[in-house]
């Protein structure tokens, strides 16, 4: 049994860098990675701005060592996970029970669609490889078998809050005794198909996203992979470097309002902050930072702050959306932030909210406008998706 799990390495890819030292760079310097679309090829590509990874497929491919014929989403993934596996440098990883949890939520539908787009023009037109490896799971496999990870392998899918949960569940196969070390986290990568039905929902900004702007008018959709290597008590005290935080405390919940909307009084997001506080055993005011979710949705954004206020009371800690910079990554958001969240932790950062101009009125309290650094002790990060299922995660200093 491991009563503490420790966060030994982060790798994350995303609109503002294709790694974590280029990601800090951007959040330092307040650069936001939403544009126009350029890789992802839709009719709306002047019309609906997103948040694109700045590589190709094929440089995405020579990144990683995988094929370009796979799933974009395959390939954020290995950038990522590679990255925090060789951050964390565990020299006799092969030697211990190491296991892969990756989340996503739409998997290779970029693959299917153009294996669907062919097919149309005839039975036998489709190419099968578009669609050998376009499943959820696939995409964890092909990605474990790369880094030689066959201790344990599964996929989450829950949604906007699939990530937190990924690594969720590696801390709890670690406490359990079960692992050693676990690669946890989520990738997505955009497709015609999210964009489309995200847009069906009209809650897509035709601007740049303004989460917890009174004026907020919806979210960008953007794309990347976020992984953190979580480690047991045992492993932590052998390896040859400083830990970035611990994980202390977490929580899943699930308020059943809705298919896609939360409930008005953010009940599961209530629940979810709540009860990650009890399991770190800290109180509200212990909390320096809130990675928010904040995805700049009229709902999303309400609900969160609704419970937020119910929780907290002044002074409130500290608050932004990072989804201001990166966009609303779906099933890697929890990932990416939960590197955020420990580089916070780990070096005192407090992250801007970018184009908030006017709060909303019904808070007594405003996300921050200026990147700030100040001593950092536990940050609450928070991933709440469709169908209410609300996450929360707590990350401790040393």
């Amino acid at each position: 049994m491991s009563y503490k799990v420790y966060i030994a390495g982060l790798g994350v890819i995303s609109a503002i860098g294709n790694n974590v030292q280029e990601c800090l760079h951007a959040l330092e310097a307040g650069q936001a990675g939403i544009a126009n679309a350029v890789f992802l090829k839709t009719v709306h590509a002047n019309e609906i701005p997103v948040a694109e990874v700045k590589l190709s497929n094929d440089a995405l491919a020579e990144k990683t060592g995988l094929s370009n014929m796979l799933s974009r989403t395959a390939l954020l993934s290995m950038a990522a996970a590679g990255e925090a596996l060789k951050d964390a440098a565990i020299e006799d990883i092969h030697a211990l029970r190491c296991g892969f949890i990756s989340a996503t939520t739409a998997a290779g539908i970029d693959k299917t669609e153009h294996f669907f787009t062919d097919v149309l023009k005839g039975y036998s037109k489709g190419n099968l490889h578009d669609v050998v490896h376009h499943e959820c799971g696939s995409i964890t496999q092909v990605v474990a078998d790369k880094l030689n990870i066959s201790g344990y392998t599964t996929t989450i899918n829950t949604a906007c809050s699939s990530s937190a949960n990924s690594i969720m569940l590696g801390a709890r196969l670690i406490k359990a005794g079960m692992l050693d070390v676990a690669v946890a986290g989520g990738t997505d990568a955009l497709a015609k198909f999210t964009l489309n039905g995200f847009n069906t929902l009209m809650i897509l900004d035709k601007e740049f996203c303004r989460p917890f702007d009174e004026n907020r008018n919806g979210l960008n959709l953007g794309e990347g992979a976020g992984y953190v290597v979580l480690v047991s008590d045992a492993v932590a005290q052998r390896l040859n470097k400083e830990m970035y935080c611990e994980l202390k405390g977490y929580s899943n919940t699930n308020d059943a309002y809705h298919q896609t909307a939360s409930s008005p009084d953010g009940t599961g997001s209530y629940l979810a902050m709540q009860q990650a506080l009890a399991a770190a055993n800290i109180n509200a005011g212990d909390i320096d930072y809130i990675n928010l979710h904040g995805t700049g949705t009229y709902n999303n954004d309400m609900a969160e702050g609704t419970a937020i206020q119910r929780l907290f009371k002044p002074p409130y800690p500290k608050m932004s959306s990072t989804k201001s910079f990166t966009g609303h990554t779906l099933g890697a958001s929890g990932g990416i932030e939960a590197v955020f969240s420990s580089l916070a932790v780990k070096h005192g950062l407090i992250y801007p909210n970018l184009r908030l101009q006017t709060p909303i009125k019904e808070f007594p309290f405003s996300a921050e406008t200026m990147f700030s650094k100040q001593p950092v002790n536990y940050v609450l990060s928070n991933s709440f998706g469709f169908g209410g299922n609300c996450s929360s995660l707590i990350f401790s200093k040393l």
